[in-house]
């Protein structure tokens, strides 16, 4: 009788298509979730930021933690084993228009995207990129004439 448990269960999830792994979204939440849906991301990492200075939370993974706590031990050493930055806009500039030209290279958004990326700083500009890309376009916005911090 397990066996045949066992066997139905495996038959639900390996017909179980997209559509049915989806969660029901409870009633009370349906238009705060249809809200965010519209939003682009990089609205939604400044929604973030709101969100975790107005509850002062962190929305950073417990990894994370536990990897900070070991970069004090060798500080040097983590960052040079990093294998993936975020670039993060600390400061525009005065040659505004340099730097959304060079924040749309380096991020692939389109132009009225950029302008808002550059006129919402301190922004994050790209997540997750890899060491030298990074640095490439760190190099690029800097010399456009923007203050970039990579994280």
């Amino acid at each position: 009788m397990a066996e045949e448990t066992a066997k139905q269960e495996e038959v639900k999830v390996e017909t179980a298509t997209p559509a049915e792994e989806t969660k029901e979204v409870p009633a009370k939440f349906k238009a705060l979730v249809d809200q965010i849906s519209e939003l682009s991301v990089l609205d939604l990492s400044e929604l973030v930021k709101v969100l975790e200075d107005h509850f002062g939370v962190s929305a950073a993974a417990p990894v994370a933690v536990a990897a900070a706590g070991g970069a004090a031990a060798g500080e040097e050493a983590a960052a040079e084993a990093k294998s993936s930055y975020n670039i993060f806009l600390s400061a525009a500039g005065d040659k505004k228009i340099d730097v959304i030209k060079a924040v749309r290279e380096v991020s692939g958004l389109g132009l009225a995207e950029s302008k808002g990326v550059v006129d919402g700083a301190p922004a994050m500009i790209k997540e997750g990129v890899p060491a030298e890309e990074a640095e490439e376009a760190k190099k690029k916005l800097e010399e456009a004439g923007a203050t970039i911090e990579l994280q």
